[in-house]
């Protein structure tokens, strides 16, 4: 097994399954999945024409803000990319909050937004490939002369690759400078208490009082706005990727 800076597992074994690792991300992942799937079916139950619940109206704004998204950015041709869309965004931000329930966040991990990166560079070719077939596809990589042709190759190679890193990164930078500030404030708590003579100051260092309230305030940011923006960057760079395709 192994664990992370704070001791929490990434990787274990399962002996029945001949030992294949699983990652505390890949479990975390299919959790949210659950959850997205167990209320995607809880929001649409016996769905109503008049008189509709709560439920059905909260339903019917989620998918209302889906098509929006995707009709602003995308146009009426692309409505079809609306649940793809939202699934991702879901899963983004989704992951990315578990962290505030002492989860590791699958966004923390480069292969969980390599991955979704991966499945939008695939939809990306097919696209191209569709609207100008193989030859207008090997054609694009030497507008607007041939010697460009290896620089487009590599912009098309790392479109992934910093859709996947932008993610990843913002995640992850959010989580450490979170842990610095923490840290820091336990350090600062113990030495400003610690000024007071004998048992005392000894109890009050113990106690952490700089820790509540400051913390709070940086997981707003970095936990819930991070999570969002980074979820909301992430999609409007895939419908401006698989739109720009078609032209």
């Amino acid at each position: 097994m192994n664990v992370d800076i704070k001791g929490a597992p990434i990787y274990f074994e399962i002996p029945i399954l001949g030992g294949i690792p699983i990652s505390a991300s890949l479990l975390v992942t299919w959790g949210v999945m659950l959850v997205l799937t167990g209320l995607s079916i809880w929001l649409t139950h016996d769905l109503k024409v008049k008189n509709i619940s709560k439920r059905q109206a909260a339903a019917e704004f989620i998918v209302k803000t889906a098509e929006n998204f995707v009709h602003t950015n995308m146009g009426e041709a692309w409505m079809h990319y609306t649940p793809f869309i939202a699934a991702i965004f879901g899963l983004s931000i989704l992951g990315s909050l578990s962290s505030l329930l002492g989860l590791f966040s699958p966004t923390a991990d480069i292969s969980t937004t390599m991955a979704w990166a991966l499945v939008v560079f695939v939809i990306i070719t097919a696209t191209k490939l569709r609207t100008n077939g193989l030859g207008g596809y090997l054609k694009g990589f030497c507008d607007p002369i041939f010697v460009m042709a290896p620089f487009n190759v590599l912009g098309e190679v790392f479109t992934p690759i910093s859709m996947a890193f932008r993610h990843f990164g913002n995640i992850v930078s959010g989580m450490v400078i979170s842990a610095l500030i923490y840290a820091a404030l336990t350090v600062a708590n113990q030495a400003l208490f610690g000024l007071l003579p004998g048992v005392i100051g000894d109890w009050l260092g113990a106690i952490p009082f700089l820790t509540v309230g400051i913390p709070a305030i940086v997981s707003l940011y970095f936990d819930w706005f991070g999570s969002f923006m980074q979820a909301f960057i992430f999609c409007m760079l895939t419908m401006m990727f698989i739109a720009s395709a078609a032209e």
